[in-house]
Protein backbone atom coordinates (compact mmCIF):
# COMPACT_ATOMS: atom_id res chain seq x y z
CA UNK A 1 0.00 0.00 0.00
CA UNK A 2 1.35 3.25 -0.59
CA UNK A 3 0.43 6.86 0.93
CA UNK A 4 1.06 10.09 -1.20
CA UNK A 5 2.07 13.44 0.16
CA UNK A 6 1.64 16.48 -2.01
CA UNK A 7 4.00 19.12 -0.82
CA UNK A 8 3.40 22.66 -1.56
CA UNK A 9 6.43 24.91 -2.09
CA UNK A 10 6.60 28.91 -0.99
CA UNK A 11 10.03 30.46 -1.80
CA UNK A 12 12.36 27.67 -2.66
CA UNK A 13 10.94 25.76 0.15
CA UNK A 14 8.79 23.20 1.39
CA UNK A 15 5.86 25.26 3.35
CA UNK A 16 5.35 24.75 7.13
CA UNK A 17 1.77 23.22 6.83
CA UNK A 18 3.40 20.37 4.53
CA UNK A 19 5.77 19.64 7.27
CA UNK A 20 3.11 19.29 9.54
CA UNK A 21 1.19 17.53 6.83
CA UNK A 22 4.60 15.12 6.46
CA UNK A 23 4.64 14.43 10.27
CA UNK A 24 0.75 13.07 10.13
CA UNK A 25 1.45 11.37 6.67
CA UNK A 26 4.38 9.21 8.61
CA UNK A 27 1.83 8.51 11.39
CA UNK A 28 -0.60 6.92 8.92
CA UNK A 29 2.26 4.97 7.46
CA UNK A 30 3.05 3.49 10.70
CA UNK A 31 -0.02 2.68 11.66
CA UNK A 32 -0.63 1.23 8.20
CA UNK A 33 2.79 -0.45 7.09
CA UNK A 34 2.48 1.62 3.58
CA UNK A 35 4.91 3.03 1.51
CA UNK A 36 5.01 6.90 1.93
CA UNK A 37 5.92 9.16 -1.27
CA UNK A 38 6.33 12.94 -1.42
CA UNK A 39 5.88 15.02 -4.64
CA UNK A 40 6.26 18.95 -4.30
CA UNK A 41 4.12 21.23 -6.09
CA UNK A 42 5.45 24.40 -6.96
CA UNK A 43 6.89 26.50 -9.65
CA UNK A 44 10.51 26.05 -7.49
CA UNK A 45 9.89 22.31 -6.47
CA UNK A 46 13.16 21.21 -7.92
CA UNK A 47 14.84 22.86 -5.69
CA UNK A 48 12.49 22.87 -2.60
CA UNK A 49 12.51 18.71 -2.75
CA UNK A 50 16.04 18.32 -3.24
CA UNK A 51 16.52 21.04 0.53
CA UNK A 52 14.06 18.71 2.01
CA UNK A 53 16.34 16.76 4.21
CA UNK A 54 16.28 12.90 4.75
CA UNK A 55 12.85 11.56 5.40
CA UNK A 56 13.18 7.59 5.97
CA UNK A 57 11.88 5.49 3.45
CA UNK A 58 9.90 8.21 1.52
CA UNK A 59 10.32 8.65 -2.29
CA UNK A 60 10.81 11.94 -3.13
CA UNK A 61 9.26 13.81 -6.63
CA UNK A 62 9.08 17.03 -7.86
CA UNK A 63 6.78 19.06 -10.90
CA UNK A 64 8.08 22.02 -11.71
CA UNK A 65 6.61 22.44 -14.94
CA UNK A 66 3.30 22.83 -13.25
CA UNK A 67 4.50 25.84 -11.73
CA UNK A 68 2.56 28.38 -9.03
CA UNK A 69 -0.91 26.75 -7.52
CA UNK A 70 -4.21 27.02 -10.13
CA UNK A 71 -6.53 24.79 -9.20
CA UNK A 72 -7.52 23.80 -12.32
CA UNK A 73 -4.19 22.67 -13.30
CA UNK A 74 -2.63 21.14 -10.82
CA UNK A 75 -6.08 18.97 -10.66
CA UNK A 76 -6.25 17.85 -14.53
CA UNK A 77 -2.07 17.31 -13.87
CA UNK A 78 -2.10 15.43 -10.67
CA UNK A 79 -5.21 12.99 -12.13
CA UNK A 80 -3.57 10.57 -13.98
CA UNK A 81 -0.70 10.23 -12.01
CA UNK A 82 -2.49 9.28 -8.53
CA UNK A 83 -4.58 7.19 -10.71
CA UNK A 84 -1.47 5.25 -12.35
CA UNK A 85 0.29 5.45 -9.35
CA UNK A 86 -2.67 3.17 -7.04
CA UNK A 87 -2.07 5.07 -4.32
CA UNK A 88 -4.57 4.33 -1.13
CA UNK A 89 -4.48 7.82 0.50
CA UNK A 90 -3.22 10.93 -0.84
CA UNK A 91 -2.65 13.99 1.59
CA UNK A 92 -2.42 17.38 0.91
CA UNK A 93 -2.08 20.27 3.75
CA UNK A 94 -5.10 22.03 4.50
CA UNK A 95 -4.12 25.59 3.35
CA UNK A 96 -5.74 27.62 1.01
CA UNK A 97 -3.62 25.69 -1.91
CA UNK A 98 -4.50 22.51 -0.61
CA UNK A 99 -8.48 23.32 0.11
CA UNK A 100 -8.52 24.76 -3.95
CA UNK A 101 -6.82 22.13 -5.99
CA UNK A 102 -7.87 19.23 -3.52
CA UNK A 103 -11.91 19.24 -3.96
CA UNK A 104 -11.44 19.08 -7.61
CA UNK A 105 -8.82 16.64 -7.64
CA UNK A 106 -11.12 14.28 -6.19
CA UNK A 107 -14.56 14.67 -8.22
CA UNK A 108 -11.76 14.02 -11.32
CA UNK A 109 -11.36 11.14 -9.74
CA UNK A 110 -14.64 10.34 -8.23
CA UNK A 111 -12.99 9.65 -5.00
CA UNK A 112 -14.44 10.36 -1.38
CA UNK A 113 -12.76 13.61 0.36
CA UNK A 114 -11.91 14.11 4.18
CA UNK A 115 -10.91 18.03 5.15
CA UNK A 116 -9.26 19.16 8.04
CA UNK A 117 -8.45 16.27 9.14
CA UNK A 118 -7.05 16.17 12.79
CA UNK A 119 -6.04 12.69 13.54
CA UNK A 120 -6.14 8.38 12.26
CA UNK A 121 -8.42 5.79 14.02
CA UNK A 122 -7.97 2.58 12.38
CA UNK A 123 -9.44 3.27 9.05
CA UNK A 124 -11.26 6.77 10.19
CA UNK A 125 -10.13 9.61 9.35
CA UNK A 126 -11.12 12.28 12.77
CA UNK A 127 -11.92 15.91 12.29
CA UNK A 128 -13.68 18.67 14.17
CA UNK A 129 -17.78 19.19 14.13
CA UNK A 130 -19.68 21.72 14.81
CA UNK A 131 -16.86 24.48 15.45
CA UNK A 132 -14.96 21.89 17.30
CA UNK A 133 -17.11 21.22 20.01
CA UNK A 134 -17.42 17.12 18.90
CA UNK A 135 -14.83 15.10 16.70
CA UNK A 136 -16.51 13.15 13.44
CA UNK A 137 -15.00 9.72 12.58
CA UNK A 138 -15.30 9.43 8.59
CA UNK A 139 -14.50 6.36 6.40
CA UNK A 140 -14.04 6.87 2.93
CA UNK A 141 -15.13 3.66 0.61
CA UNK A 142 -13.65 4.72 -2.79
CA UNK A 143 -10.71 3.00 -4.14
CA UNK A 144 -8.69 6.55 -2.97
CA UNK A 145 -9.15 8.87 -0.08
CA UNK A 146 -7.83 12.16 -0.31
CA UNK A 147 -8.11 14.23 2.51
CA UNK A 148 -6.12 17.79 4.07
CA UNK A 149 -4.59 17.42 7.49
CA UNK A 150 -4.77 20.28 9.63
CA UNK A 151 -1.59 22.39 10.41
CA UNK A 152 -2.05 22.43 14.11
CA UNK A 153 -2.94 19.06 14.72
CA UNK A 154 0.81 17.58 13.55
CA UNK A 155 4.44 18.11 14.56
CA UNK A 156 6.79 18.20 11.90
CA UNK A 157 8.86 14.71 11.84
CA UNK A 158 12.59 14.45 12.57
CA UNK A 159 14.04 14.98 9.94
CA UNK A 160 17.98 13.69 9.11
CA UNK A 161 20.64 15.08 7.58
CA UNK A 162 21.43 14.97 3.51
CA UNK A 163 18.43 15.24 0.97
CA UNK A 164 16.99 12.09 -0.99
CA UNK A 165 17.42 11.27 -4.31
CA UNK A 166 14.69 13.64 -6.33
CA UNK A 167 12.80 12.35 -9.92
CA UNK A 168 11.42 15.77 -11.71
CA UNK A 169 8.21 15.01 -13.33
CA UNK A 170 6.43 16.46 -16.45
CA UNK A 171 2.94 16.62 -15.43
CA UNK A 172 1.01 18.73 -17.79
CA UNK A 173 -2.34 20.27 -16.58
CA UNK A 174 -5.17 22.46 -18.36
CA UNK A 175 -5.74 25.72 -16.61
CA UNK A 176 -8.84 26.47 -18.32
CA UNK A 177 -8.04 30.08 -18.35
CA UNK A 178 -6.88 30.67 -15.39
CA UNK A 179 -3.53 31.98 -14.07
CA UNK A 180 -1.67 33.57 -11.00
CA UNK A 181 -1.79 37.03 -12.08
CA UNK A 182 0.04 38.68 -8.57
CA UNK A 183 0.98 37.28 -5.24
CA UNK A 184 0.94 39.45 -2.25
CA UNK A 185 2.46 38.37 0.99
CA UNK A 186 1.51 40.79 4.14
CA UNK A 187 4.86 40.96 5.97
CA UNK A 188 4.69 42.10 9.48
CA UNK A 189 8.67 41.66 11.32
CA UNK A 190 7.03 39.34 13.41
CA UNK A 191 6.98 35.13 13.48
CA UNK A 192 4.38 34.13 11.37
CA UNK A 193 1.17 33.39 12.94
CA UNK A 194 1.21 30.13 12.30
CA UNK A 195 4.35 28.89 13.45
CA UNK A 196 4.66 31.29 16.18
CA UNK A 197 5.11 30.15 19.87
CA UNK A 198 3.71 33.19 21.21
CA UNK A 199 0.58 34.48 19.97
CA UNK A 200 -1.05 37.84 21.21
CA UNK A 201 -4.68 37.62 20.01
CA UNK A 202 -6.44 41.16 19.62
CA UNK A 203 -10.25 41.75 20.31
CA UNK A 204 -12.66 45.04 20.27
CA UNK A 205 -11.87 45.07 24.45
CA UNK A 206 -8.19 46.54 23.26
CA UNK A 207 -10.58 49.91 21.95
CA UNK A 208 -8.11 51.92 20.26
CA UNK A 209 -4.72 52.61 18.70
CA UNK A 210 -3.18 53.38 22.21
CA UNK A 211 -4.86 49.77 23.29
CA UNK A 212 -2.93 48.48 20.07
CA UNK A 213 0.27 50.13 20.07
CA UNK A 214 0.24 48.76 23.94
CA UNK A 215 -0.50 45.15 22.97
CA UNK A 216 2.33 45.45 19.69
CA UNK A 217 4.68 46.20 22.79
CA UNK A 218 3.63 43.60 25.12
CA UNK A 219 4.18 40.83 21.29
CA UNK A 220 7.24 42.44 20.50
CA UNK A 221 8.54 41.79 24.21
CA UNK A 222 7.85 38.25 24.14
CA UNK A 223 8.67 37.75 20.69
CA UNK A 224 5.07 36.82 19.86
CA UNK A 225 2.83 36.73 16.77
CA UNK A 226 -0.05 38.91 16.41
CA UNK A 227 -3.33 37.73 15.36
CA UNK A 228 -7.02 38.34 16.46
CA UNK A 229 -10.89 38.20 16.38
CA UNK A 230 -13.13 38.74 13.46
CA UNK A 231 -14.20 42.02 15.70
CA UNK A 232 -10.04 42.68 15.30
CA UNK A 233 -10.03 43.17 12.17
CA UNK A 234 -13.65 45.05 11.91
CA UNK A 235 -12.37 47.24 13.73
CA UNK A 236 -9.02 47.76 11.51
CA UNK A 237 -6.85 46.55 14.61
CA UNK A 238 -5.18 43.98 11.84
CA UNK A 239 -5.19 42.59 8.78
CA UNK A 240 -7.86 40.32 8.21
CA UNK A 241 -5.26 37.60 7.22
CA UNK A 242 -4.50 37.68 10.59
CA UNK A 243 -7.85 36.51 11.90
CA UNK A 244 -7.75 33.23 13.93
CA UNK A 245 -11.03 30.91 13.91
CA UNK A 246 -13.49 29.04 12.52
CA UNK A 247 -13.23 31.32 9.08
CA UNK A 248 -9.54 32.28 9.82
CA UNK A 249 -6.43 30.62 11.00
CA UNK A 250 -6.14 27.49 13.24
CA UNK A 251 -3.27 28.15 15.64
CA UNK A 252 -1.34 26.36 17.98
CA UNK A 253 1.17 28.02 20.15
CA UNK A 254 2.79 26.95 23.48
CA UNK A 255 1.57 30.46 24.78
CA UNK A 256 -2.01 32.19 23.64
CA UNK A 257 -2.72 35.64 25.27
CA UNK A 258 -5.91 36.99 24.42
CA UNK A 259 -6.42 40.34 24.75
CA UNK A 260 -10.00 41.88 24.98
CA UNK A 261 -11.74 39.39 23.33
CA UNK A 262 -15.36 38.07 24.12
CA UNK A 263 -14.14 33.82 22.93
CA UNK A 264 -17.34 33.39 20.31
CA UNK A 265 -17.37 30.07 19.50
CA UNK A 266 -16.17 31.01 16.02
CA UNK A 267 -12.92 32.53 17.28
CA UNK A 268 -12.49 29.71 20.26
CA UNK A 269 -12.33 26.94 17.03
CA UNK A 270 -9.12 28.35 16.01
CA UNK A 271 -6.99 28.33 19.28
CA UNK A 272 -8.14 24.80 20.31
CA UNK A 273 -4.96 23.65 19.69
CA UNK A 274 -3.05 26.21 21.91
CA UNK A 275 -0.98 24.77 25.12
CA UNK A 276 -1.74 27.47 27.40
CA UNK A 277 -4.32 30.22 26.95
CA UNK A 278 -4.55 33.32 29.09
CA UNK A 279 -7.50 36.17 28.70
CA UNK A 280 -8.01 39.49 29.84
CA UNK A 281 -11.54 40.75 29.52
CA UNK A 282 -13.75 43.25 31.54
CA UNK A 283 -16.61 40.70 31.40
CA UNK A 284 -16.24 38.08 34.21
CA UNK A 285 -18.72 36.31 32.21
CA UNK A 286 -16.90 36.68 28.91
CA UNK A 287 -16.68 32.84 26.68
CA UNK A 288 -13.00 33.22 26.39
CA UNK A 289 -12.82 32.60 30.36
CA UNK A 290 -14.45 29.10 30.00
CA UNK A 291 -11.25 27.99 27.25
CA UNK A 292 -8.78 30.02 29.24
CA UNK A 293 -6.30 28.62 31.55
CA UNK A 294 -5.41 31.66 33.29
CA UNK A 295 -7.70 34.88 33.75
CA UNK A 296 -7.39 38.22 34.24
CA UNK A 297 -10.80 40.12 34.88
CA UNK A 298 -9.94 44.10 34.37
CA UNK A 299 -9.96 46.36 31.46
CA UNK A 300 -7.48 46.04 29.32
CA UNK A 301 -6.24 49.35 29.22
CA UNK A 302 -5.69 49.50 32.44
CA UNK A 303 -3.84 46.24 32.95
CA UNK A 304 -1.84 46.23 29.73
CA UNK A 305 0.36 48.89 31.57
CA UNK A 306 1.15 47.33 34.42
CA UNK A 307 1.65 43.92 32.26
CA UNK A 308 4.18 45.38 29.95
CA UNK A 309 5.84 46.78 33.22
CA UNK A 310 6.17 43.76 34.57
CA UNK A 311 7.47 42.20 31.64
CA UNK A 312 10.57 44.97 31.06
CA UNK A 313 11.33 44.31 34.45
CA UNK A 314 11.88 40.20 33.44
Amino acid sequence: MKILLIAIEKNGLVDHPSLCALGGAKILCQKTSAELHILVMGKNSGEAAKKLKTVSGAKRFAAPDCGDCVAERWASALFPFIRDGGYKTVIAPATSEGRDFMPRLAALMDSGMVSDVCGFEGELFLRYAHAGNAIAKVAVNTPTALVTLRETSFEPPEIGEGAAEVEELTLKGDSLGSRVVERREHRTGRPPLGESKCVVGLGRGIKNQEGLKLAEEIADLMGAAIGGSRAAVDEGFIQNDLQIGQTGKNIAPKLYFAFGISGAIQHTAGIKDAKVIAAINKDPEAPIFSVADYGLVADFSAAAPVLLQKLKNL
